[in-house]
């Protein structure tokens, strides 16, 4: 089966030395857009002003049109409309990057993708993306049992549901 492609549109507002999506687009796992509007008719877009939660219903989405982030700082205001992309949110998680240790919510693009893809199922997937960084393996540690529960939900109303155990 073909992974499910990840798109990001990089609004150049991180250091490239620690942006996790420069260094995903240098392994080949990632495809930047030049603006928002670029991202595919359909695509998944996972952003926090989202109304619905990621489920593992939205697999099928993503393995047709795709899975996009904005690359931006969450402290620099709005993030930009993207109206052909359907936008969903992660539930709660810890971000495991050096930069926001043990913040929930507050996830780099890379930890994004990820949870993302075991939340819909990729679990492979979500490995070989966080594999390119020294605390890959912390993320999946800090969220092993959240994202099993997220992974397990059938909709949008169970993974809100479980995401009361952890918060």
């Amino acid at each position: 089966m073909p992974r499910i492609r990840l798109l990001a549109y990089d609004a150049g507002q991180c250091d490239p030395k620690r942006c996790t999506s420069h260094k995903l687009v240098r392994f080949g796992l990632l495809a930047l857009v030049p603006r928002p509007t670029s991202l595919p008719a359909g695509i998944l877009l996972l952003t926090p002003e989202a109304e619905r939660a990621l489920s593992p219903a939205d697999a099928p989405r993503a393995r047709r049109h795709g899975l996009g982030v904005l690359d931006l700082s969450w402290k620099r205001g709005r993030f930009p409309r993207v109206p052909r992309a359907v936008p969903r949110a992660l539930p709660y998680l810890l971000a495991a990057n050096p930069v926001n240790y043990g913040k929930p919510f507050i996830l780099s693009s890379a930890e994004a993708f990820a949870a993302a893809l075991v939340i819909l199922g990729e679990e492979d997937h979500a490995r070989d993306v966080l594999a390119k960084f020294a605390w890959g393996e912390q993320f999946f540690a800090l969220n092993r049992e959240p994202l099993a529960a997220y992974a397990r939900a059938v909709d949008s109303a169970e993974v809100v549901a479980a995401q009361a155990e952890f918060t």
